[in-house]
């Protein structure tokens, strides 16, 4: 049984989907991030950089237990691990692997500092507001112009698909209304549908 540490966010999502969607067996180990559990020394051990999720899987490649952090790499192990959710030729896998790497270096990154300026920040602070919030919108605009020509990211129904998810089920808290992104709200709406989706959003 793999050990997932997680707590309920987009990126901790990723890794929860992905499991349901592998129907691979997993516990839970809740990392509270309010409270600081991701710098405690157990689990930087597991994840030296402080964040979630990790996991370890006790069957790694070699038959020993191993470790992953990092949502894009813990996506791609397991990918691997079964045979699912990436394509198993050089170029599909290439266009799967462009984009969840465009998820990590792009959609990540600027949906997360969009929320961050327009809902915790101390101070409002109107520069950073518009910045993010309107490289949030440009990167919805990517997403609608590939999503209108294929039904997932990647072609078929991969782990870009399952990276991207959980950011843009935040769309709210990003200024974005999906009515404005129509490819992008009917991929949404099918990936809403799907079972193992919902329950991996439900962890922790």
């Amino acid at each position: 049984m793999i050990d997932l540490y997680t707590w309920g966010t987009p990126n901790g999502r990723k890794a929860s989907i992905a499991l349901e969607e592998l129907a691979l067996a997993y516990k839970v180990h809740a990392i509270d991030i309010g409270k600081g559990d991701q710098f405690k020394p157990d689990y930087l051990a597991i994840n030296p950089n402080g964040k979630i999720p990790a996991i370890v899987d006790p069957d790694g490649p070699d038959g020993k237990p191993m470790a992953v952090f990092e949502s894009g790499a813990i996506l791609i192990y397991l990918a691997e691990k079964t045979g699912e959710l990436l394509p198993k030729d050089a170029r599909g896998r290439s266009v799967a692997i462009q984009w969840l790497m465009f998820q990590m270096g792009g959609v990540g990154p600027m949906f997360g500092q969009a929320h961050h300026f327009r809902r915790f920040a101390p101070e409002k602070i109107p520069y950073a507001v518009d910045r993010y919030t309107n490289e949030t919108k440009r990167l919805y605009g990517v997403l609608d112009r590939r999503l209108k020509d294929v039904a997932f990211l990647a072609g078929d129904y991969s782990i870009a698909d399952i990276a991207t998810y959980p950011w843009v089920s935040r769309h709210e808290w990003q200024g974005v209304t999906l009515a404005e992104f129509p490819s992008v709200k009917r991929w949404f709406d099918a990936l809403s549908a799907r079972p193992a989706v919902a329950r991996g959003m439900a962890v922790p």
